[in-house]
């Protein structure tokens, strides 16, 4: 991929996150069901992968993946922000870096259109959300190529993190850019940007990580479909 074609990928999954976040931004009420659905998810999450949580080599990086990238923080800051700062990334990092952006801001998009459809099929339920609910709502909307696009996304962007950290000067290009993005209010942002790098470095090589994570949700997702609904509440030790 060139760099004009990340940025191009880039600016228009932010047009997409956006249209997909606008009716919960819209609606109070819509909010507040998607926040309760989020953080449902997100305990769902931590007891699924519990034991990389509590992994000295795999925690930073677990961390990261559930509450930045897979859990109920709202990236839309990170979103806005990434249109500001477009300029300065364009001059600073490589397309491979700018494309790995582009993949969270997929995800974030496709986890916001998936989350809409949940919680438009539980209506009322979702005030009292169980793994019953959850699962027959999850196969009552269908979806099968976004949830495997969703997996997909959450590997490759693991692996571009991953392949991030043995670039030379990935490291030095966002210290570059921590004090224009102070300046220019994107703090959250540069956070961001930087403690998935750091994540992902301290393990020293990540694909093992990532071959966990993928392998797992693919397997809840088809058990799921296939009506398996133990599998939402399983910890793993």
């Amino acid at each position: 991929m060139t760099h004009d074609e990340a940025i191009a990928r880039l600016v228009g999954e932010l047009d997409r996150a956006e249209r997909a976040r606008a009716p919960a931004a819209e609606d109070a009420a819509d909010g507040a069901r998607r926040e309760t659905f989020r953080a449902w998810q997100a305990a769902r999450l931590a007891r699924t992968h519990a034991d990389l949580l509590e992994s000295r080599r795999f925690g930073a990086a677990a961390q990261f993946f559930l509450s930045d990238l897979y859990g109920p923080q709202d990236i839309s800051v990170h979103s806005a922000q990434v249109r500001r700062i477009l300029p300065v990334m364009s001059r600073t990092l490589p397309a491979t870096a700018i494309d790995t952006v582009a993949d969270a801001i997929e995800l974030d998009a496709l986890s916001e259109e998936l989350d809409a459809a949940m919680i438009a099929s539980l209506g009322e339920r979702i005030a009292a959300l169980d793994e019953a609910a959850y699962a027959q709502a999850y196969r009552a909307i269908g979806r099968n190529d976004g949830r495997a696009r969703q997996i997909d996304l959450i590997e490759h962007l693991g692996r571009s993190l991953d392949k991030l950290t043995h670039h030379p000067f990935i490291g030095a290009a966002l210290k570059m850019m921590r004090k224009p993005a102070e300046v220019a209010g994107l703090g959250a942002l540069q956070s961001f940007l930087e403690r998935g790098y750091a994540a992902f470095r301290v393990m020293r090589g990540g694909s093992d990580f990532v071959d966990i994570v993928a392998e797992r949700e693919r397997a809840i997702s088809n058990a799921l479909l296939a009506g398996d609904d133990s599998v939402l509440a399983a910890t793993r030790r």
